[in-house]
């Protein structure tokens, strides 16, 4: 771009087009454009270039392989289709065109602009706020579930609340879920949850579907019921990938029905284990307080035993028993000590007695003759223990004691030498061996000689 000698501003083509691809592109950002699909073609660098028409117009239109790869579907001429793109200008030629980055079947995709319309819209308003997000009882009184009754939504859920905690009760409020009136019937049973009061939370779940099947659950009244209940609500609605509005108002979204089932009930083998774990703490807590109490009880008897009149009574009587004990110890003593005195004087006046004497004295003969006659008896013990003893040490001696042990006496015939030892042995010789009972004559066949141990 330059300015000439006149002052005026002068554009190449090639500047003007670039300068007005960007004016396009800034101006108009993202749009979404539904035409027909025409004059398609696939060349062999993967870019995909149609044009979109409707009864009086047509735009040209270009779609990159990048972009074209993530298309879930294969267009064809004459197909209507919604596209989203960017307004540019191809400058080699000057031609106004857009650059298309996804595409889908125009059906889906006025619900899908509808969607998008009453999300942002909700979400302006607050109503996805996680700030007004009830939180799910973890033991609900009661659970309610807002389906139909004869789908394979509410089989789902009744047989996963069945397993983890049949005790809660379930109460059902039918609506249709599918279809014009769905909508009614699900903001009516919504309502007529909230206001009966019964659950503590409710279950708002449907089984699969296409979009146009889930609808109901993207209307706005739909989500204004749920947003103005006073109850926490789950929902479970078609498969883990489906999204709609409901999931966002919903205090908790889950993926399936099944899946909500499970996040609004308790584990029943859970609660029953911290149950027992509680009643365990709470029975070991009491003992500790009744054995506590027991024991102040205990002490509290035992000193008002101590304090008790009859206690008193009881220690002075005992006092008295005591001291009538050691009156009759010392009266008793006292006339011990005199009987004691007159036996002592009693005992000296008989003691000069002339019968007395002579008892004395044939105590006396009578006590040495038994002694005389313990000494002899000691002393032939005496004797005939030392003779018993010279007798055995004899027999100890003795060689025939030694035989009787066991041991023999081995001499040679030829000379009659005793053998000491395996030096004295040759193999041929004669042996002559005494035992205790008896002898026997033997021949040498062999001679070993063991080493000492």
């Amino acid at each position: 771009m330059t300015t000439d000698d006149r002052g005026r501003l002068v554009y190449t083509v090639a500047e003007l087009n670039g300068s007005v691809r960007l004016l396009l592109s800034s101006h108009f950002g993202t749009i979404w454009v539904e035409g027909e699909i025409s004059n398609l073609s696939f060349p062999a660098s993967g870019h995909w270039y149609f044009s979109l028409k409707d009864a009086d117009a047509q735009v040209r239109c270009a779609m990159f392989r990048g972009a074209a790869r993530g298309v879930g579907f294969r267009p064809e001429n004459g197909m209507r289709v919604l596209a989203r793109a960017q307004v540019s200008l191809y400058e080699p030629r000057g031609d106004y065109q857009l650059v298309a980055d996804f595409l889908e079947p125009a059906g889906d995709g006025a619900l899908r602009r509808a969607f998008e319309q009453l999300k942002q819209k909700l979400a302006a308003e607050g109503l996805f706020e996680t700030s007004r997000k009830r939180p799910v009882p973890q033991l609900p009184r009661a659970i309610g579930v807002i389906t139909s009754p004869t789908g394979a939504a509410i089989r789902d859920i009744l047989t996963v609340l069945r397993r983890r905690f049949p005790a809660i009760p379930v109460v059902l409020y039918p609506s249709v879920v599918q279809g014009t009136d769905a909508k009614g019937e699900i903001v009516r049973a919504l309502a007529l949850a909230d206001r009966h009061g019964q659950a503590d939370v409710i279950i708002l779940a449907r089984g699969g579907g296409s979009l146009e099947d889930l609808w109901a659950f993207n209307e706005e009244t739909v989500a204004r019921a749920m947003a103005a209940c006073s109850r926490p609500i789950i929902t479970g609605i078609g498969h883990e990938t489906d999204v709609t509005i409901a999931d966002f108002v919903a205090d908790l979204r889950a993926a399936t029905p099944s899946a909500a089932a499970e996040s609004a009930s308790p584990d029943q083998a859970e609660w029953l284990g911290r149950l027992r774990q509680r009643q365990v703490r709470l029975q070991q807590r009491m003992a500790a307080i009744l054995e506590g109490q027991g024991q102040r009880l205990r002490f509290l008897a035992h000193r008002m035993g101590q304090a008790h009149p009859q206690q008193r009574l009881q220690r002075q009587g005992q006092r008295l028993d005591e001291l009538e004990s050691r009156l009759l110890r010392s009266i008793t003593v006292a006339v011990d000590r005199r009987s004691a005195r007159f036996m002592t004087l009693e005992a000296r006046l008989l003691a000069h007695h002339p019968r007395v004497r002579l008892q004395a004295a044939e105590l006396k003969w009578r006590e040495a003759e038994r002694r005389l006659g313990v000494a002899m008896a000691l002393t032939l013990e005496r004797l005939s223990r030392r003779s018993a003893e010279l007798a055995h040490r004899l027999n100890s001696a003795s060689p025939l004691a030694t035989l009787a042990r066991g041991y023999a006496i081995v001499s040679r015939v030829q000379d009659g030498n005793i053998v000491r030892g395996i030096a004295d042995v040759r193999p041929g010789e004669t042996l002559d061996t005494r035992l205790a009972d008896g002898r026997f004559t033997s021949r040498v066949e062999r001679v070993d000689s063991e080493p000492e141990v």
